[in-house]
């Protein structure tokens, strides 16, 4: 069943062309990722889905139901929260700090202890660190509470961008290993990642944005044979 539809959105800054005539499904319960390089939309089209930008055409339908002109606050209240590129986590905040505005929403807010709960059970180093001002923390564990403030909005679909930048490489593998938890746990993830393999690997299925355009689309496994990809983002 889809979850999510964009059917032909297009979004510019100014004259400039930012995503054209993007349409994809998200089905419910998958990991869906896009992939593509720098300035090819990806953060863009997450963004638009999130009411932080606006399209100019198309349309994006959550449930049958269009979010596209709604404000951020409300898409978060259905159930579609994004953990931004840079994890913008609020520094001088201590770490339940911040947990704690990532359950504003009136949806969210009643089950606050019981997602903590579960956050503190996926990322232990967040339980040991609760009082820690966040800023002091390591790069791979501000990436853990930026995800685990999302999930205190307890998403329906989940949407990461570029989860494993400038992370280490055993960082990275425990973090994929997250994704792939919260997945299992009923979470639909729609995931933006420069790092193909990972996330085609992880992936039941993906798109290729290139210049704004889906260009390719497919199961994990076939993207990643596919000569292209293999040429333009694998280095093969």
């Amino acid at each position: 069943m889809t979850l999510l539809e964009l059917r032909g959105v297009d979004v510019a800054y100014g004259d400039l062309p930012a995503l054209r005539g993007v349409s994809m499904a998200i089905e419910e319960g998958e990991i869906l990722t896009v992939v593509g390089a720098n300035g090819a939309g990806k953060t863009t089209m997450l963004r638009t889905i999130s009411g932080l930008h606006r399209a100019r055409a198309g349309e994006i339908v959550l449930d049958g139901r269009r979010i596209d002109r709604l404000p951020s606050h409300d898409v978060v209240a259905d159930g579609v929260v994004q953990v931004p590129e840079g994890r913008k986590i609020f520094p001088t905040l201590s770490v339940r700090e911040n947990l704690e505005l990532g359950s504003y929403s009136r949806r969210a807010r009643p089950h606050r202890e019981e997602s903590l709960a579960r956050v503190f059970q996926l990322f232990p180093i967040l339980s040991e660190r609760a009082r820690q001002a966040a800023g002091t923390m390591s790069g791979g564990q501000q990436q853990m509470l930026a995800i685990g403030r999302a999930l205190m909005a307890r998403p329906r679909l989940l949407m990461l961008d570029e989860p494993s930048l400038g992370l280490a490489p055993m960082v990275v593998q425990e973090i994929f290993r997250t994704i792939a938890a919260i997945n299992r746990a009923g979470t639909t993830v729609l995931l933006v990642e420069q790092n193909t393999r990972q996330a085609l690997g992880l992936a039941r299925r993906g798109y290729v944005l290139e210049n704004g355009r889906v260009v390719l689309e497919g199961s994990g496994p076939d993207l990643l044979g596919n000569e292209h990809v293999k040429r333009a983002y694998l280095g093969m």
